[in-house]
Formats: C-alpha cells, structure tokens, sequence
C-alpha cells in the first residue's frame, strides 16, 4: 500500500515574485496591493519562504530548497507542486500549465539534483505537450491524492481537464472521484481554480469545504467517497476556504510524527474546535505567508511538492 505521507519535500525559493497578471484571470484569490512594489514584494516574500523553510525543518521534516532563476521570469515559481509530481514507483510526472509563463517553471535539473540527493528516478510521464492542444492539468493543485486508497479528487475547472484527469488515474492506477466546485465572483459562480483550495485529504482526516460543491449528487458522491475509505472530514466554510483553510497538507517528520501544515491566516480561521480535532492526530506547523497569498493566490499546500521517490 503506498504511503499517504512523506517527511521530504521539494520548494522552490523566489527572485523574482509577484502578482501573475496572466493566472488572476481565473485566480479570484490574488488580490493587487497598492503601493507595494514588485521589490518589496519579492523581499516579504522571501521572508516568509524562508521562516516557512524553517519552521518545517525544526518540526523535522526534510526540505530541498532549490533557487529560483532570473532567467526565465517566473513570477509563481514558487508553488512547483502545479508542474510536478514525484511518486514511489520512481515515476516523475511533468504536468501542462495554463498560464504560458508558468509553463518556464518546468525545469530538467531539478529531477538531477533529486537524484544526486539519492532519490531514484525510474521513469518520466510527460503531459506538457497537451498545452498545445489547450488541455491542462496543474499537478496536485488540480489532484488532491488519498495515495493510500489510490482516489483523485479533482474539480472540474479550465486548470483541471477531464480528459486528462482521467488518462492521468488510467496511467498511475487511481480511481477518480470529480466535481465541480464553484464560488461568487461578483454575484455570478464560478469554478475554483484549483481543487487543493477547498479540500485536502490526510491519513485519518480530510479537510473539506462541501458548500463549494454546488451539485448536491457531487457533493454526496465527495463526502460518501471520504467516509468510505475511513476518513474523518472536517467540514469549512466558505469564508475559511477564503482564508486558505483548505490548503493543507498533512506530512511526517522524520520520527513518524504527523504534521498538518497551513497558513497562518488558516489557523486564524479555525475555531478551537476544529483545531482541536486536528490536534488530536497531528501537529500543527502554521506560518505567516501574507505577501504570498494576497499576490500568489496560492498558500501552503502550493509551496510544497511532496517527494515519495525511493532513495538508492
């Protein structure tokens, strides 16, 4: 049975971030600041990359941190787990971006240097080639994995293709549960842009925002699929969606203790209860990304692309 969780994880450290006019054309959740400066910018967001960085390695779990380049421009590079997935067969797969500057992010020596950590890579899975043909899967922002259970979870979205989706389960062996899970943009619903902002599924507990799924059948179909393979949900709202509560990701640091990582503006949103519930299976490792998620529109989860190679 593979494993739900891994204690190494991949991120991707920025110089040149900021807002991508070219994703908030579907990315309701990045929001423009006045007056900050695309150098002051890139400075918070540094900071908060590289406390993150470190909150999670003093919580034990193993962090590769690879530069940023200046060339080419990648403004959102720092979220890799949208163009790249590492699984325990040795499989690497290569994910088709929307935005045609994120499609840059996609870069050959970052597997070199995993491997020269040790990891082992077998085989390479390449959808990139489907931008041409306007088909798109953003890697687990689009795919939110109960990896134990071999389930995708998958909302429908101009990120998210069902074509692909299901090609992508045929080829690793996932059952695919899919969706649509909406949300008010100006008094009209639209899709969500990525599946990982309003839920995630750990070993024992799945975070979920069921008001987003809009189709009463989806959202049963959602919520028997996590209740049968044995998971407790812990429902959100809209508003802590909002606040990033379902960007999550649950790890294990290097002694096999559980580790349920968020924003801290996800914590804030939580009510004693539902920390609490969290608390009793996990340890919980929040951290200030502020600049990040109002200009990135991505939050925690987006930083980390989990890695589940085997080591050599």
């Amino acid at each position: 049975m593979p494993a739900q969780n891994t204690s190494h994880i991949l991120m991707i450290r920025p110089v040149a971030f900021a807002m991508n006019t070219e994703t908030a054309i579907d990315n309701h959740y990045q929001k423009q600041v006045d007056g900050l400066n695309s150098e002051t910018a890139q400075l918070e967001a540094v900071k908060e990359f590289d406390a993150f960085a470190t909150k999670l390695r003093d919580a034990g779990v193993d962090v590769t941190v690879i530069d940023d380049t200046l060339e080419p421009l990648t403004p959102d590079s720092i979220f890799p787990n949208n163009w790249i997935s590492f699984h325990e067969t040795g499989m690497v797969v290569l994910y088709p971006m929307a935005a045609e500057n994120r499609r840059s992010e996609r870069r050959e020596d970052i597997p070199e240097k995993l491997k020269e950590k040790g990891f082992s890579i077998t085989e390479t899975l390449d959808y990139s080639g489907c931008e041409f043909d306007g088909l798109f899967l953003e890697g687990t922002g689009s795919l939110v994995l109960d990896r134990e259970n071999l389930i995708a979870y998958a909302g429908i979205s101009q990120r998210t293709n069902e074509i692909l989706l299901n090609d992508w389960a045929k080829q690793l062996g996932y059952e695919v549960v899919s969706f649509r899970a909406m949300q008010d943009v100006n008094g009209e619903l639209q899709p969500i842009y990525h599946t990982n902002v309003m839920m995630s599924v750990g070993q024992e507990i799945a975070i979920l925002c069921a008001d987003s799924i809009k189709n009463a059948t989806e959202r049963a179909e959602v919520v028997s699929s996590l209740e049968k393979s044995g998971k407790q949900i812990l429902y959100i709202s809209e508003a802590q969606k909002s606040s990033f509560a379902g960007n999550m990701l649950q790890l294990v640091n290097n002694v096999g203790e559980r580790i349920m990582v968020m924003s801290t503006q996800a914590y804030n949103s939580l009510t004693e209860e539902q920390r609490r519930t969290i608390s009793e299976s996990n340890r919980i490792v929040h951290s200030s990304l502020n600049t990040i998620e109002t200009l990135g529109g991505g939050s925690a989860r987006c930083m980390m692309a989990e890695i589940f190679l085997p080591k050599n």
